[in-house]
C-alpha cells in the first residue's frame, strides 16, 4: 500500500546530535584528530584588549578558513554560507545548529590586523609540520625545492611602464593608496632597475608568461618538501622572478634548520637551482649534496667543440684545446696592479692566441666565426665539478624521480584546492594564501596517512 505523510503540524521538540550525523570516515573528522590549535589563544592574547565586548573566537575563524582551503571554497562570503548549511562543517567548527556563523567581513578585518601582527597563519602551518614530524612522516634525508606561478588578482591592462614616475599618493575615492600599494612602496628599492610593466592594483607582482601563452601578472609559491611522504616543510611567496625563487630556497632551508633542527643531506631541484652560486652555497656552506641539473652554457649543439672538450690544468691555470693549444687569462702582459681575473658576472675568461688559431686545422670545429677561441668558467667551478660527478649515480637518478612529488603538490594545489588565482593582493595577501594552502595540504596528508585504519589481520583458513 502506498504510504502518505499525514498531518502538517510540525514537531515542537527535536532530539538531534551533530556527532551522530557526521560519518566516521569523513575528511574533517580525520583532520580534527591531527589539528592542534591549543596554543592559538595564548599566541594571540597580546593582540586583544582586556576590556570591551568579547570577540569572535579566533580558533573558530581559523577552522572556517581551513575548511575553505581544504575544499577549494575560494570566496569567504560563500564559505560562510557553506558553513551555515553543511552539518559536517558546523561539527568541525564546534558550532551547534542554532549557533551563528561569523560574517565574511570578520575574516578580512582580523587578517589585516591581529592575524598578521602575530603571524598566526605561519604558526598554524608550522604546527602541521611539527605534527608530521611527530608522526614519523618526515625523513629529513632529502628535500626538494620548486616554485609554481599563480595568477595575481590584477588586470593585465591596468598597468604603467616600469620607468614611469607614477604618483602613488592617490586612490579610489580620495582614500589614498591601497594596502598593496603601501606595502610595495615600503619595500621599494630605488637602486634596482624597475620591471618592464607594473600593475596598478598589485604593483609587487611581476609580469610573466609561459611559452606561447599571453603574459599575466603573477606571484610564485615556493615549496620545500621532504621527499619521504611529500610533507611541505616550508612555503614562501615571492614575485614571479627566477632569482627570487632561488634565493627563497636558501631562506627556507635556513628557516627549517633553525625552527625544527632538520637539515637535508641532499637537495633536489630543477635547472633554476643549478647556478654556480647556488651549488657552491649548498656544498661549501651547508654541506648538502646538490642533486640538480647544472645551469651550463658551455655546452654546444652546433657541432663545434664544447667547454668539456678542453682540459684544465689547475697548476698552470690554463686550458688546453683538442688541437694542443693553450688558453690563458693573460698573455704576455704585466699589470702594475695585480688583478683578480674575475669579471662582474663572477667568471674567468681564458683566450687562445690568434696566431695559434688562424692556421689550426680544427678551427672550423672550434671557432669558425671568431679569430680565436675563448672559454669562460665560473668562480664556483669546483662546486660545479662536484655536481658533474654526482650525475648518473643511483642516488642522483632516484632524486630526479623524487622531484615529481613537489610538482604533484602544485597540481593538487591548482586543480583540487582551486588556487590558480589569488584573491588577495600584495605580498601579505600572497603570503597568507600560500601559507594556508600549504597547511591544508599537510593536514590532508596527515588525515590520509596518520588516521588510516590498521590493516585487517589475515584469518586462518
Amino acid at each position: 500500500m502506498m504510504g502518505e505523510r499525514s498531518g502538517s503540524q510540525g514537531r515542537f521538540f527535536y532530539r538531534f546530535n551533530l556527532e551522530d550525523v557526521v560519518p566516521a570516515d569523513h575528511l574533517l573528522r580525520k583532520i580534527d584528530k591531527v589539528l592542534d590549535l591549543s596554543s592559538l589563544r595564548s599566541q594571540l592574547a597580546p593582540h586583544y584588549s582586556h576590556t570591551g565586548r568579547p570577540s569572535i573566537d579566533p580558533e573558530l575563524m581559523i577552522r572556517i578558513l581551513l575548511i575553505g582551503y581544504c575544499y577549494g571554497v575560494r570566496s569567504e562570503r560563500r564559505l560562510c554560507e557553506e558553513v551555515h548549511l553543511n552539518l559536517a562543517y558546523r561539527w568541525f567548527c564546534r558550532l551547534g545548529l542554532e549557533s551563528d556563523v561569523p560574517d565574511h567581513s570578520t575574516f578580512s578585518k582580523n587578517r589585516h590586523g591581529r592575524f598578521r601582527d602575530a603571524d598566526i597563519l605561519r604558526r598554524v602551518f608550522e604546527t602541521t609540520v611539527q605534527t608530521c614530524m611527530d608522526a614519523g612522516l618526515v625523513g629529513g634525508e632529502g628535500f626538494a625545492a620548486d616554485a609554481s606561478i599563480i595568477r595575481a588578482d590584477a588586470n593585465r591592462q591596468n598597468n604603467i611602464p616600469g620607468g614611469d614616475d607614477h604618483d602613488w599618493t592617490g586612490g579610489t575615492g580620495g582614500e589614498g593608496p591601497s594596502r598593496p600599494v603601501r606595502e610595495y612602496l615600503a619595500a621599494l628599492d630605488r637602486a634596482v632597475a624597475p620591471p618592464k610593466e607594473i600593475s596598478l592594483s598589485d604593483p609587487a607582482s611581476r609580469l610573466t608568461a609561459a611559452v606561447g601563452k599571453p603574459a599575466f601578472f603573477g606571484w610564485a609559491t615556493n615549496y620545500l618538501i621532504d621527499v619521504k611522504n611529500a610533507v611541505i616543510m616550508d612555503v614562501a611567496a615571492t614575485p614571479a622572478i627566477r632569482s627570487a625563487e632561488v634565493n627563497s630556497a636558501k631562506v627556507m632551508i635556513n628557516r627549517v634548520e633553525g625552527r625544527f633542527g632538520v637539515k637535508p643531506k641532499r637537495l633536489i631541484g630543477d635547472t633554476a637551482y643549478g647556478t654556480g652560486e647556488m651549488v657552491a652555497w649548498m656544498i661549501e656552506e651547508k654541506a648538502i649534496e646538490p642533486h640538480v641539473p647544472l645551469w651550463d652554457k658551455g655546452e654546444r649543439d652546433d657541432g663545434t667543440f664544447s667547454r668539456s672538450d678542453f682540459v684544465f690544468d689547475a697548476d698552470a691555470n690554463t686550458f688546453t684545446c683538442p688541437g694542443g693549444t693553450r688558453l690563458q687569462q693573460y698573455r704576455y702582459r704585466n699589470f702594475a696592479q695585480e688583478r683578480s681575473g674575475v669579471t662582474k658576472a663572477n667568471t674567468r675568461i681564458y683566450r687562445a692566441s690568434k696566431v695559434d688559431c688562424g692556421p689550426c686545422a680544427l678551427k672550423q670545429q672550434c671557432c669558425p666565426g671568431q679569430p680565436m677561441r675563448k672559454v669562460m668558467t665560473s668562480i664556483h667551478e669546483a662546486a660545479r665539478d662536484v655536481v658533474r660527478r654526482l650525475r648518473g649515480t643511483p642516488d642522483y637518478l632516484q632524486s630526479r624521480r623524487d622531484r615529481k612529488k613537489v610538482e604533484m603538490l602544485f597540481a593538487h594545489l591548482k586543480r583540487i584546492l582551486k588556487l590558480d588565482r589569488l584573491r588577495l593582493r600584495g605580498y601579505s595577501g600572497a603570503h597568507d594564501e600560500f601559507t594556508l594552502a600549504a597547511a591544508a595540504q599537510n593536514l590532508r596528508k596527515l588525515a590520509k596517512l596518520v588516521t588510516r585504519p590498521p590493516p585487517m589481520a589475515h584469518q586462518a583458513a
